[in-house]
This record gives C-alpha cells, sequence and structure tokens, in this order.
C-alpha cells in the first residue's frame, strides 16, 4: 500500500506541475488549470476503486455520519480561524516591519499591509457565490478524495494510529499525509510558502480519520480558502 501510495502521489504531482508548466505558454490551459488537476486528484480514487471492485464510500466519499460531520465542519472553523486571524496579521506585522524579512511576503504585499486597523473594513472574497463553488467542487472536494479519502487511507491501513483524538488517528499516516499535502503544493511551482499547507493537512486529515468521510474536511478545507483571500483584501487592500 505504500508503494501504491508513493505511486500515485508521484504521477499526480508530476502532471500537475506539467500542467502548470505548460499553462505559461498555452492560454486555455492557464484557465482552466484548476479544472485539470481536480480531473486527475478525482481520477486517481475512482481508478482505483474500480480496480478493487470497491465503493467510493470506502474512500471517505460520502457524508455519514452525517450528524458528527456536522459538528466537525462547524466547530473547525470556530475554533480554528480565530487563532488564524491572529497568526496572520502578527506574522505579517512582524516581517513587514523588517526590511530583511519582508521578501518572506509575496511581492507588494509589505507596501499594502494595513495591520489592525484592516478589523474596521472587512472584505469578503470576489465573486463570493463563484468562488464558493470554485473552492467547493473544484478545489476542496478532488484534494480532500485524493490526499485525505486515497491517500491517507492507504495510510492508515499500512500504518494504524496507534493514538486517537476524539475519534480521529494521530501517527505517522497523518504526518506523512499531511508532509504529501505540503509537498504536493511546494513540487508544482517551488514555492517554499506553499510548504506552510502542512498544517492545514493535519487538520484536514484528522478529520478524515474521526469522521470517516471527507465531507468536513472539504467543507472546512474551501472555508479556509476563502477565508484567506478574504483576510487578504481586508488586510491588504
Amino acid at each position: 500500500m505504500l508503494v501504491e501510495c508513493a505511486g500515485a502521489f508521484a504521477a499526480a504531482t508530476l502532471f500537475a506541475a506539467i500542467l502548470f508548466q505548460v499553462a505559461r505558454a498555452v492560454p486555455f490551459i492557464a484557465q482552466n488549470l484548476q479544472a485539470f488537476v481536480a480531473a486527475a486528484f478525482i481520477y486517481v480514487p475512482v481508478w482505483s476503486a474500480r480496480r478493487r471492485c470497491d465503493d467510493l464510500a470506502v474512500y471517505g466519499f460520502t457524508t455519514r455520519p452525517r450528524r458528527r460531520s456536522l459538528v466537525f465542519a462547524v466547530i473547525g472553523p470556530a475554533l480554528v480561524f480565530p487563532i488564524f486571524l491572529v497568526g496572520f496579521v502578527l506574522f505579517y506585522q512582524f516581517i513587514c516591519a523588517d526590511h530583511a524579512l519582508a521578501v518572506l511576503a509575496p511581492p507588494t504585499w509589505c507596501t499594502r499591509y494595513i495591520g489592525w486597523s484592516g478589523l474596521f473594513h472587512p472584505r469578503a472574497p470576489a465573486d463570493f457565490l463563484l468562488g464558493t463553488v470554485n473552492q467547493l467542487i473544484v478545489v476542496a472536494l478532488p484534494e480532500e478524495l485524493f490526499f485525505r479519502g486515497y491517500l491517507l487511507g492507504l495510510l492508515e491501513a499500512a500504518l494504524p494510529p496507534r493514538r486517537r483524538l476524539w475519534g480521529g488517528g494521530v501517527g505517522r499516516a497523518l504526518l506523512l499525509s499531511a508532509v504529501l499535502f505540503a509537498l504536493g503544493h511546494f513540487l508544482v511551482d517551488f514555492d517554499a510558502r506553499r510548504l506552510a499547507t502542512f498544517f492545514p493537512g493535519l487538520l484536514f486529515g484528522w478529520m478524515r480519520s474521526a469522521t470517516g468521510n471527507i465531507a468536513a474536511g472539504t467543507f472546512v478545507h474551501a472555508a479556509a480558502n476563502l477565508y484567506i483571500e478574504a483576510l487578504q483584501r481586508t488586510f491588504l487592500p
């Protein structure tokens, strides 16, 4: 199972990296890049399920148990988002105050950063409804099915967690799945900032293990992406 996990990760990541490079020269690919990558992330688990004659529910593609999934989907953002808000503001306040550290921020961010005063002028993501649909269906669902439903499922079968926290496995499988999630983002464009996805990868993986499905993780994943966009628009107008 570990060999299958490594092979699937390598194939999907290589496909995404090649598409990213091709997109620089082909406008059609650039305009539909997320959709092409999403198709790859969906295809691999579907192919694996058919090969094993399994239902996709084995890879967490279900909403059951619905009540538990709903609780995790609501409590997750309620607990994590306020902490992330404080961390986001303090991080950019710290690095933007030091010219040497300012290189850690994307270009122009430090010149636009307005600090805590942004709290008085919150801004929602642009095209909120369309953005929500895109984040749920094109970004979060395919990534959750591939990284948590499929890869984490294989990893937990090969490396069963020895400890559980509120029902979610905590162990080598969770750590490895978060590492793969971070590497999957980094190896596409080699932007070191993408390695920070390791931390939400831990949260999404734990939710998948605790609920037995990817429903809660998909919702929180999409909400997190929208939340980050809102923070950027609020504190970096």
